[in-house]
């Protein structure tokens, strides 16, 4: 079982839910700064740790030696977090799932494979594990989620050059992908960012209200 924080909204009622994945080595504590930078009052959020210990922060799998059990792994935990969100009353109708560097992996894998639609999925500074088998073999509605991705022109952790040719595969295979660039490294571009990120994910209960 995973580690969770929820931070809720300002509206008690609201089942309107972010679900927040940090990168390597980071943690909850990471991203209490969250919330408020997103701006959206009506939105609860939900925090959780990777299952790895990693020199203080947690990790989602081991990189870059042996990637793959480490998601299939962490794959399994957030689906079985994804469906005990949903039996305590948040649909993943209203459900966004983001992250940031293996968080975005983790939020491309399990949001294309999810059996349900998410509000949204939003990748930041990140990859995509397993391109081909994935364009391949979809998840069931993978073609009707909503996907942001965004990353850094001058990231040294991950190359954009890396990234950026994953991208026309995704849309070839059908899925609904926009994609960002930001003159930045291997972060978060403050409100810049932050904005594009914000509309996204309105947009996203506008089109999905239940």
């Amino acid at each position: 079982m995973l580690h969770t924080e929820l931070i809720p909204a300002a509206d008690k009622n609201s089942k309107r839910l972010m679900v927040m994945l940090h990168g390597l080595g980071d943690s909850i504590e990471g991203y209490r700064w969250w919330p408020e930078a997103l701006g959206l009052p009506w939105m609860n959020h939900l925090l959780v740790n990777a299952p790895d210990d990693y020199y203080g922060g947690y990790s989602w799998f081991d990189y870059p030696d042996n990637i793959k059990p480490g998601v299939l792994r962490s794959r399994k935990l957030l689906f079985e977090l994804l469906d005990d969100l949903r039996a305590k009353g948040f649909p993943t109708g209203q459900t966004t799932l983001g992250g940031f560097s293996q968080g975005c992996l983790l939020t491309v894998d399990v949001g294309l494979r999810y059996p349900h639609r998410f509000a949204g999925l939003v990748g930041i500074s990140g990859w995509v594990f397993d391109l081909d088998h994935l364009v391949k073999s979809p998840g069931p509605v993978a073609r009707q989620q909503r996907l942001l991705l965004t990353h850094g022109t001058e990231d040294p952790m991950v190359p954009i050059e890396k990234v950026r040719p994953q991208i026309p595969p995704l849309k070839a295979a059908g899925l609904n992908v926009e994609w960002r660039e930001f003159p930045k490294v291997h972060t978060i571009q403050g409100e810049t960012e932050m904005a594009v990120i914000r509309n996204f994910v309105r947009a996203g209960y506008l089109e999905n209200d239940e």
